[in-house]
């Protein structure tokens, strides 16, 4: 055979076979995307269930505690409300507002509205896509719900709603979609493991400027009572910290050694803030209290969780430290000193304790414990201070200005506050009409059977409806009594 007759045979060999290739090169691409890994997939299932768990009942039973007894029922309707609301919202925008393809480094295109493209299969993870947007979902839920805190006891229903869905719109979604999404501080190498900026320093700093804008409850300092139910408190914190492993270990998106290293950070850093709190405030106020050590704990969760994948065990103790320190001045010493009325503190803990977090990121992060992540300052590169600085002060930047324009824009459609005499007699009975305790003043009550009123004395007056069920009207203070 001649070399132009082999020529013109290998050229029709491959004319023939091009069809097979063109047929080959999706199913190549296809093998490019991970297997599904069935461990990790359920890992992340796990852990979305508990960080879901932290916002319903967690958050709300260590909020609901901390308020008047007048206002539990409104205080734990934030939470619970925010689960469905935020849920939804997640699902028709804002995960792809967060997670979709990169528009200027800004936000996410709109590719997966109403979870359009989000489906059984695996992208750059060994988990569904499916698995991976609930587990943001539920980020975005507690995020929004941790604000609550610092307007407690005095908003009103109509704007809490409208400023959620706009909060989550237009500061938390872009913000996610700058850290986590491809954003522009994600390629300029910010690290946030977990949500110290995207979580906390945006709910924090938000909370600030809510109140700030809200303003103080009646009678703020001098005449608010103390936390109605400590034991709630207890619970809530508690929940936190369980639910707070599935938030941080599950941010490895795996079942793996780097899960467990944040198990272990996360774990040891919230002891160690519980344990720094109650003994500052043992030496400050002469007695340590249930409520300071917990507040003290979900302190040490806060500042871990952007550092959490990223650190080893020992730097995570000072983490811990720090963060009881920081947070203990930021609630007793700065807020008293400065006036403002964040209910509960959400500034103090999570704005203060997600800006120590991300700094304290910046300097014992260490490449050997995570190849994806880099060196922190105490590891030879003082340039990754430089970029969680600039990260903090672009998620203050956002959630403060982001905040303060939205209540602005809320406040043009429906007032922000209740009035004096609702906010007197209590959220629960004026604008969700009903009570927490109802509790009846003795056994064989006369004047039930045929619904006669019954004087509960000191304890209010107590009153039957059309149901036939019997409800305290109040809490038993007068107006000039109110907290």
């Amino acid at each position: 055979m001649t070399a132009s007759g082999g020529r013109r045979r290998a050229l029709a060999l491959g004319l023939a076979l091009l069809p097979g290739l063109a047929m080959a090169v999706p199913a190549l691409a296809q093998e490019a995307a991970p297997a599904l890994n069935t461990g990790d997939t359920a890992w992340l299932l796990t852990s979305t269930a508990l960080v879901m768990l932290m916002t319903a009942p967690g958050l709300a039973l260590f909020y609901g505690g901390l308020v008047s007894q007048r206002n539990v029922l409104s205080t734990l309707m934030h939470s619970f409300f925010v689960l469905a609301l935020i849920s939804v919202q997640w699902v028709l925008w804002g995960y792809s507002l967060s997670f979709g393809g990169d528009v200027g480094g800004i936000v996410g295109n709109l590719d997966f509205l109403g979870f359009r493209g989000v489906g059984q299969e695996t992208t750059s993870l060994t988990v569904p896509h499916l698995a991976f947007a609930m587990f943001q979902a539920v980020f975005a839920v507690i995020t929004v719900a941790i604000i609550s805190g610092s307007f407690a006891e005095r908003m009103r229903f109509p704007a809490f709603i409208l400023f959620c869905l706009l909060w989550a719109t237009f500061v938390y979604d872009p913000l996610a979609h700058w850290v986590w999404g491809g954003g522009w501080l994600m390629k300029l190498g910010s690290l946030d493991f977990a949500g110290g900026t995207v979580v906390h320093i945006s709910s924090g700093v938000s909370a600030l400027v809510a109140a700030l804008v809200i303003g103080r409850r009646v009678g703020y300092p001098q005449r608010i009572l103390p936390p109605h139910n400590v034991p709630f408190v207890l619970v809530g914190a508690s929940l936190l910290w369980f639910g707070w492993f599935g938030f941080n270990a599950g941010s490895a998106v795996a079942a793996n050694g780097l899960a467990a290293l944040a198990f272990a950070v996360t774990n040891t850093a919230t002891a160690a803030a519980a344990l720094t709190w109650a003994i500052v405030e043992w030496l400050h106020r002469g007695k340590p209290t249930l409520v300071g050590a917990a507040t003290g704990a979900v302190a040490g969760l806060v500042a871990i969780t952007p550092a959490s994948g990223f650190v080893s065990v020992p730097a995570s103790l000072v983490i811990g430290l720090g963060a009881g320190l920081i947070c203990y001045w930021g609630v007793n010493v700065l807020k008293p000193r400065l006036g403002y009325d964040d209910t509960l503190d959400v500034f103090g803990v999570h704005g203060l304790g997600g800006t120590w977090g991300a700094i304290a990121t910046g300097i014992f992060a260490s490449k050997a414990l995570n190849p994806a992540g880099d060196d922190g300052l105490l590891a030879g590169n003082p340039a990754q201070m430089v970029e969680q600085l600039v990260a903090v002060a672009a998620a203050w930047a956002l959630a403060g200005i982001g905040t303060f324009l939205i209540l602005k824009v809320v406040g043009l459609f429906t007032p922000l506050r209740v009035s004096k005499e609702e906010e007197l007699a209590g959220l629960d009975s004026t604008l969700h009409g009903e009570t927490a305790y109802n509790l009846l003043p003795a056994p064989g009550m006369a004047g039930l059977a045929d619904g006669g009123a019954v004087h509960a004395g000191s304890g209010g007056a107590v009153h039957t409806g059309s149901g036939g069920a019997v409800a305290p009207t109040g809490s038993g203070l007068a107006a000039g009594e109110r907290g």
